[in-house]
């Protein structure tokens, strides 16, 4: 019997809203941006979540951030390519 496929799913979740990144996000890379513009008014911070869709994040020093990990089923099409999305109504086309 062969053992299921598993890889790393990343979890942010932003002032309540949880967002999970694509593979090809280096979460280090992220946390950077995310404690930069904490130094700031207020800056966009740009990632790739599941779909291999982008999203902008206003970030402030009042926002509240979590970063979490969890082994999941492994989905070959979670790639982070934004020029392949994935999910919703295009998957039923």
């Amino acid at each position: 019997m062969s053992e299921a496929k598993t890889m790393i799913r990343t979890e942010v979740t932003i002032d309540g809203t949880s967002f999970l990144l694509s593979q090809d996000q280096e979460v280090e890379d992220l946390r950077r941006r995310i404690e930069q513009a904490v130094e700031t008014a207020g800056t966009f911070v740009d990632m790739t979540v599941v779909g291999n869709r982008s999203v902008s994040v206003l970030v402030t020093p009042r926002t509240h951030v979590t970063i979490s990990v969890a082994t999941v089923a492994f989905d070959a099409r979670d790639t982070g390519d934004l020029e392949f999305p994935y999910g919703g109504y295009y998957d039923l086309l």
